[in-house]
């Protein structure tokens, strides 16, 4: 009887320690199987989170365009995030040349294309022409001058009786200004000392200047014109001041060679073309 009971024990002492094995085994795995789901939610989120930055240089005259594009492109791009830097096209040469980064630049004018690509700082393959504008005549709405062409600026700016805002002449539009003032015969230096002028580093001082009624009028383009709701009095010919132009180029210097060359083919589609095309630009690379 002894031997039995001794054997029962045994059995049941058995038993009680492989059930207790099995518990903790399966304690264990149910922790594992949580630690796997965490460590995988956790590499999800980090690849979220591990966005290429794209840094873009481009006209001040380019900012409301290109910000609607931006959230447009990321939206079907979530591992691209776009940082701009908008400028006067000089500023931002200057900013490429002393080593700002930049992946991508778009100029209002081939002066500063022409002058980064001498220096080696884009890469010429990638460069083209991706965009023309207007240069406007525009008459603020409070101006009793009744401007309603360049004939007549130079008419009142000759008279002394307007206040015009222009952009300096290291910014592109104050360049193609400066072009209608030969085309009318108009000395700069002699309307600047009459006092008739003020100046902006950018076009978009020159729009502000225009839309608060400070001046009466001043010369920008056409898609700033259209941005600030601005009346436009004229825009100047080919014959007045050329071609407004606007190039695109990569950087030769760039990290993100690839994703910046593929944001530049983004704004040639036709999406990308129908809002330039909605705030005045002509598109001239469409694909």
């Amino acid at each position: 009887m002894k031997r039995i009971i001794a054997l029962l024990l045994s059995v049941l002492l058995v038993t009680a320690i492989c059930c207790a094995c099995g518990n903790g085994q399966k304690s264990g795995d149910k922790a594992t199987k949580e630690t796997a789901v965490a460590a995988t939610a956790a590499t999800a989120d980090e690849k979220t989170t591990n966005k290429t930055e794209i840094v873009v240089f481009a006209a001040a005259s380019m900012t409301e365009t290109l910000e609607s594009l931006k959230k447009t492109y990321q939206a079907s791009h979530p591992e691209i995030e776009i940082t701009y830097n908008f400028d006067s096209s000089g500023t931002l040469k200057t900013q490429i040349e002393e080593g700002a980064v930049c992946d991508l630049f778009i100029s209002a004018a081939q002066k500063q294309m022409n002058g980064l690509e001498e220096g080696g700082y884009i890469d010429k393959d990638t460069r083209l022409d991706l965009l023309e504008n207007k240069v406007a005549l525009c008459v603020a709405e409070n101006s009793k001058s009744g401007i309603q062409s360049y004939a007549d600026m130079k008419a009142h700016l000759e008279a002394g009786d307007i206040l015009m805002a222009i952009g300096n002449e290291d910014v592109p539009v104050g360049q193609y200004t400066q072009k209608i003032f030969t085309y009318y015969g108009l000395d700069e230096s002699a309307l600047k000392e009459k006092g008739v002028l003020t100046y902006g580093s950018n076009v978009k001082e020159v729009t502000t200047q225009i839309s608060e009624g400070t001046v009466d009028c001043g010369i920008i383009y056409q898609t700033d014109a259209y941005s600030a709701k601005l009346k436009v009095a004229d825009t100047a010919t080919e014959e007045m001041c050329g071609q407004v132009i606007y190039p695109a180029a990569v950087l030769s210097k760039t990290a993100h060679a690839e994703e910046a060359k593929a944001f530049l083919t983004y704004l040639q589609t036709e999406e990308a073309s129908e809002v330039f095309e909605g705030v005045g630009f002509t598109p001239l690379a469409t694909k």
